[in-house]
């Protein structure tokens, strides 16, 4: 179904990355995951897990923010598939809980949000995202049109925090309502050179994020959930990621893939 997918998956080593790269794999694409050279030894738990596809995956150590790091990655897709990117998924980002003021119980001492803290998840979600679509939109018009004339698709990440953003998830808040924001002018920018936009905004998943909390707060969270109450599979993740690659139609749309949840304040 993706045999002509070569794409790159950035934050793909794990989590939601990594089910992305591996339904990808499933569907016959090739893939570059860039990520950190921290998350080396997750690849290869992903690589492992998808035997048989090592042909078609590969990592490159990157950072988002990197501009000369993201075009060695391209680079490496181009070099070892024989042709420029053609998907682009942006998944890497981080997240932050602080509140812009907070007083110590019992005591009149304020702390306020830093904002270096802000700046950090901006650059990171917002400006990665950026980076990475800017550079792969880059290669992609080097490929001769498909059907519809379509050359490729780039897909973002945000979140449900776009929308209903809790206390503490200012900095995060705004990173992804940025992305979301950004996904109508970016599908708008590049539609005459051929190439899609589209943007996932997903509500709780199993992911490593949550990893650390205790079963049972994990079970409470996924009851909050209206339907199904769970939390999400990042395998549904991927799954949505193939989807939208294989609709020509779907362009300069967010979609919220979390069960109907709307988050409360906290």
């Amino acid at each position: 179904m993706l045999s002509h997918i070569v794409g790159i998956v950035s934050g793909g080593a794990s989590g939601l990355g990594a089910a992305t790269a591996a339904s990808l794999l499933k569907h016959g694409g090739k893939v570059v995951v860039a990520d950190l050279p921290s998350q080396r030894a997750a690849f290869e738990q992903l690589a492992a897990s998808v035997a048989g596809s090592s042909s078609a995956l590969s990592f490159a150590e990157a950072d988002v923010t990197n501009p000369d790091q993201i075009a060695r990655a391209l680079d490496m897709a181009e070099e070892q598939f024989g042709a420029p990117v053609n998907a682009a998924i942006n998944c890497a980002g981080i997240g932050l809980a602080r509140k812009i003021v907070s007083v110590k119980r019992g005591t009149d001492e304020v702390k306020v949000h830093p904002l270096e803290e802000f700046s950090k998840i901006m650059r990171v979600n917002v400006d990665g995202t950026f980076n990475v679509a800017r550079l792969a939109a880059e290669r992609m018009i080097k490929r001769e049109n498909g059907s519809d004339g379509i050359k490729g698709c780039i897909i973002n990440t945000a979140s449900i925090a776009a929308y209903d953003g809790q206390i503490g998830q200012c900095a995060y808040g705004a990173s992804k309502g940025a992305i979301a924001s950004l996904t109508l002018p970016m599908a708008r920018d590049l539609s005459s050179q051929g190439i899609r936009v589209m943007t996932i905004a997903p509500g709780l998943f199993q992911t490593p994020l949550l990893d650390g909390l205790p079963d049972a707060v994990k079970a409470e969270l996924g009851a909050t959930v209206p339907l199904p109450s769970r939390l999400g599979d990042p395998a549904e993740f991927g799954q949505l990621v193939v989807s939208i690659l294989t609709n020509p139609m779907l362009n300069g749309e967010v979609i919220r893939l979390d069960g109907a949840i709307r988050m409360p304040p906290k």
